[in-house]
């Protein structure tokens, strides 16, 4: 479990008991679950494409017959998939084997491999460029690869680990979203961040800030007329104590409107209601005229609608036609804040802390999808049909954009019989069961259990010490648990994490499938590892430097944890710390858990070895080169 926030840890499942009899404990290694990602219709509607991520293929669906009619095998854990403007061409990232293929939907068939670096995710198109453009969530860039050639022709860096991607209608811009923050996490300005791309030049020219506490910004889409971009988000409540959940106290989930004319966050809104969460906000889709937006809600299985056109003439201080009814026809109740916005338009930032403000006002409806999971979200080029890709029931979810009401369902495959350690994964990222459904485990921990990059003041070792979130990798291997040590191990931990983070008390099947999952994660090959899987020279250097007794490093992280499970004073305790001594981190996946430190005050690994470590007493470090110091966190990147 977490070191610091296993709290987060476990959210049970409706879907857990709406299996019927009794599980197996193994499912049969021949069999692979599907679990679709992203879904994208054709540009003349009459297919969908759809990733199968565990299964590692793109499903081809019959729009008009409602059936799969091809599947191609694909390598790695397919994410994003967009069409070519013809409908000749199928691009797919690949995570884990470090491509995109490029697909011909009619033959079925990979025609090629853009190698565009480890762990590609979101994907877009620039035509007038010929240029694909891929988010490398491994290793922080932006690859741009050349069509004709198929090579890459720049990496553009961005913050950190970039998820989503989208082509400014006029092809001038790329906006990029980065999943986690970047920076000092213990600040309460701690802010995840959307990056702009020059495409003439292929250099990153913006870094547009959001509201503090935003994190998991999965997708980005942009208005018709190239002014506006929307991006789906969480909305942490950091600052604050875990004392309860109502209203929005620990964690919110949102929508932020950016004017890309001035390349800067509008406004920000929340798409709870008062005493219900929407957990884990992820794909968006627009309509061509740019008046509406869908987005899914991960955690809770619903569609959101949201009628954009009304919603900006609000934010610039003007009120909505008399005549124009709410999608439900119930009557329009406009929150305080509105009229504050028409006085002066610099409330729009409490936009971020109204939960009132777009259900009231009739903006967005919600409505609960009959899947499990729901993703990847496109419009049918007419207009007429959604498709959805629901992740845990593996099905392409056709439904009425109008009312959200499902029109068909059609599974990738056959699913394999759910067993414990699916049933787990499954429970941790819902959050029906989580009180008022604010978050699920995966809203602090995602990614398959890792981190949410922020800060949180826990209770279960006082209140007013905020610590990192980690990862639960291996949490089961490495007790204690939480970086003071307050839990003795992980099964500990999880009983706490319903009891005092999703405030339920647990069913043991709950417990016992969530266990089983976080036992079954494994480290993913590290990006910094050459493609054989070996280590650079200048990490063969850095691995000298780790092992030499002179640093110290192995003492208190030998092999294969990566940590002696000891607390020791490092010199790292900051001004609302109450102890000298943390928890020993395993070093497993180093490269994806920054910002570090318990507190998250360092953003880099050099950050730790000078800045933080003048002392010596975090390692000896002192007499390093500067060149030694970047060849150990080489090292310590390719763990």
């Amino acid at each position: 479990m977490s070191r610091q926030r296993t709290s987060h840890l476990v959210v049970a499942l409706a879907a857990i008991f709406a299996v019927a009899g009794a599980c197996p404990q193994v499912a049969s290694a021949a069999e692979k679950y599907h679990s679709l990602y992203d879904a994208a219709f054709s540009p003349d509607g009459k297919l969908v494409a759809a990733t199968d991520h565990t299964a590692g293929a793109v499903v081809l669906v019959d729009t008009a017959g409602n059936k799969v009619v091809r599947t191609v095998a694909l390598n790695g854990k397919p994410t994003c998939v967009v069409w070519s403007p013809k409908g000749d061409r199928l691009y797919v990232s690949e995570l884990g084997a470090g491509t995109v293929a490029e697909v011909d939907p009619a033959a079925g068939k990979v025609l090629r491999r853009l190698n565009v670096g480890a762990r590609p995710a979101g994907l877009a198109l620039s035509p007038k460029h010929n240029l694909l453009l891929a988010t490398n969530m491994g290793l922080h860039c932006v690859s741009v690869v050349d069509l004709g050639s198929g090579k890459e022709k720049a990496r553009v860096p961005m913050l950190n680990v970039p998820h989503g991607i989208a082509v400014t209608p006029d092809e001038s811009l790329a906006l990029v979203t980065n999943l986690y923050p970047f920076g000092d996490a213990s600040k309460a300005t701690q802010s995840g961040c959307l990056g702009v791309i020059d495409l003439k030049t292929l250099k990153k020219v913006a870094d547009i800030k959001f509201t503090s506490g935003s994190t998991l910004m999965r997708e980005v889409v942009c208005s018709p007329d190239g002014k506006w971009a929307y991006v789906s988000h969480t909305l942490g409540r950091f600052t604050l104590p875990t004392t309860q959940l109502d209203r929005g106290w620990v964690n919110t989930n949102a929508m932020t409107v950016v004017d890309l004319a001035k390349k800067e966050a509008y406004a920000t809104v929340l798409l709870d209601r008062l005493t219900e969460g929407a957990a884990d906000p992820w794909g968006l889709t627009i309509a061509k005229d740019g008046k509406t937006l869908w987005v899914t809600l991960s955690g809770v299985h619903q569609l959101g609608k949201m009628d954009l056109e009304s919603l900006h003439l609000l934010m610039d201080g003007k009120d909505i036609p008399a005549d124009k009814p709410t999608p439900d026809g119930t009557p329009r109740h406009l929150s305080q804040i509105w009229g504050e916005i028409k006085k002066d338009p610099n409330q729009r930032a409490q936009l971020a802390n109204d939960l009132a403000a777009l259900y009231g006002a009739g903006l967005l409806i919600r409505t609960r999808l009959d899947c499990n999971g729901p993703r990847g979200i496109d419009l049918a080029p007419d207009g007429k049909k959604l498709a959805i890709a629901s992740f845990f029931t593996g099905d392409v979810v056709f439904a009425d954009p109008d009312n959200g009401k499902v029109l068909a369902s059609v599974p990738a495959g056959k699913q394999p019989e759910i067993d414990t350690v699916r049933r787990g994964e499954i429970a941790f990222h819902d959050a029906r069961q989580c009180f008022q459904h604010w978050l699920s485990c995966a809203t602090c921990h995602p990614e398959d259990a890792r981190a949410d990059g922020l800060n949180w003041d826990l209770l279960n070792d006082g209140i007013g010490n905020p610590k990192n979130t980690r990862s639960l990798l291996w949490s089961h291997k490495t007790p204690p648990v939480m970086s003071l040590g307050v839990r003795a191990t992980y099964e500990v931990a999880t009983l706490a994490g319903f009891r005092f983070i999703l405030f339920r008390e647990p069913d043991p099947v709950d417990v016992d499938a969530v266990q089983a999952y976080l036992r079954s994660r494994e480290p993913d090959k590290s990006p910094h590892l050459l493609p054989d899987g070996g280590l650079s020279d200048k990490a063969k250097q850095g691995k000298k430097l780790f092992e030499d007794a002179k640093t110290g490093c192995t003492t208190c992280h030998p092999a294969p944890l990566l940590t002696d499970l000891k607390m020791y004073d490092v010199g790292t305790r900051g001004e609302l710390d109450r102890k000298d001594a943390f928890d020993t981190p395993t070093l497993v996946e180093l490269w994806r858990t920054g910002s570090y430190l318990h507190d998250g005050s360092a953003k880099t690994l050099q950050e730790v070895l000078i800045d933080r470590n003048k002392k010596d007493t975090h390692g000896t470090t002192s007499h390093l080169s500067k060149e030694q110091i970047d060849a150990l966190v080489e090292y310590l990147l390719s763990l």
